[in-house]
């Protein structure tokens, strides 16, 4: 059996996918469900049980799994906003929880995968390699990614990061996020605001050295994500430590905004708007994830490009409003 936390999310859910698509189907998802339209990212999935986070936490704690035969955990769940302003939260949430499973899966020797963050790379000025080595150096620019940035720096300090592996995603966007409200992707933005007025608002630049839409992102289509999530789950199953999750290109909002254009088949027309002020100085305005460390773990393909993987979310799900699964 495979548990996936955050099994119904973006990432979860694609997991999930993937794992269908190589013939797995015995999956624990656990997420929480509320009264978001997360559910609607399960109905193509083939899966074998799924729990509330807390019921799953309670009954972790009080031994049902101690002896359940557990081939391994995709741990994705967590508050990934990095707008949240309550740290006792993320704390409780995005540490506290990780610690737990973490413990567990050590304990049992369960091979376990969890989601660190690029976000723990803050500024970028120490750059964007995956070197456990250097993390205690790293400073995050906000709440989230230092919740993400205590769990890296707990699990090396107990020497398990010579056991779990511990994925830094970049900006990963694709089916099945139409859930995330305010954390909705730009791509998915993109579709809505050029489907509803023919133009696509970007921020402009409070930086110098960038021209307004000219800052870059790694960004990582879904399917992407989790083929390289598989190869580190049930590939190279020696492999360990952290490892960045990405593109490994920079690339920049504005060549975003014309792949959108032209997959939707309409004239480039973007707007430059304000900042939000309370983001003006905790802003990312470059992130490019280094990937030799991936691909010296034997993983080799390269990721599709910006143009095709937008073209593929916009025609292929957004236009008809599928679902990963419904393919």
């Amino acid at each position: 059996m495979w548990i996936v936390t955050g099994g119904a999310g973006l990432i979860g859910s694609a997991v999930v996918w993937q794992w269908n698509r190589n013939g797995i189907d015995d999956i624990l998802i656990v997420d929480h469900l509320g009264e978001s339209d997360k559910w609607k990212n399960l109905r193509a999935l083939r899966y074998n049980d799924y729990l509330e986070k807390d019921q799953f936490f309670q009954m972790l704690a009080d031994g049902v799994f101690d002896h359940a035969p557990i081939e391994g955990i995709m741990h994705l769940g967590a508050c990934s906003s990095t707008t949240e302003r309550d740290a006792t939260y993320l704390i409780h949430n995005n540490f506290q929880y990780t610690v737990k499973l973490a413990e567990f899966a050590v304990k049992r020797n369960i091979r376990m995968i969890y989601a660190s963050s690029c976000a723990t790379y803050g500024d970028g000025s120490l750059g964007y390699k995956d070197d456990e080595d250097a993390i205690e150096q790293l400073r995050p620019l906000n709440m989230y990614g230092y919740s993400k940035q205590m769990f890296d720096l707990y699990a090396k300090r107990r020497g398990w990061l010579k056991h779990l592996v511990g994925c830094k995603f970049s900006n990963v966007y694709g089916p099945n996020e139409f859930h995330k409200a305010g954390m909705r992707s730009v791509v998915l933005r993109a579709y809505e605001q050029i489907s509803a007025t023919g133009k696509m608002g970007l921020f402009k630049s409070y930086n110098p050295e960038y021209a307004d839409g000219e800052f870059k992102r790694d960004f990582l289509y879904v399917k992407d994500a989790v083929k390289m999530l598989w190869h580190l789950a049930c590939v190279n199953t020696a492999s360990c430590g952290l490892y960045n999750i990405g593109s490994g290109r920079a690339e920049t909002w504005n060549s975003l905004a014309r792949a959108a254009f032209d997959a939707l088949g309409k004239p480039c027309n973007i707007e430059y708007i304000e900042m939000p002020e309370h983001l003006r100085d905790r802003y990312q305005y470059y992130t490019c994830s280094e990937m030799d460390k991936l691909h010296a773990a034997g993983y080799t393909e390269e990721a599709a490009s910006l143009a095709d993987s937008v073209r593929d979310y916009l025609v292929n799900y957004c236009l008809p409003g599928k679902y990963l699964g419904d393919e």
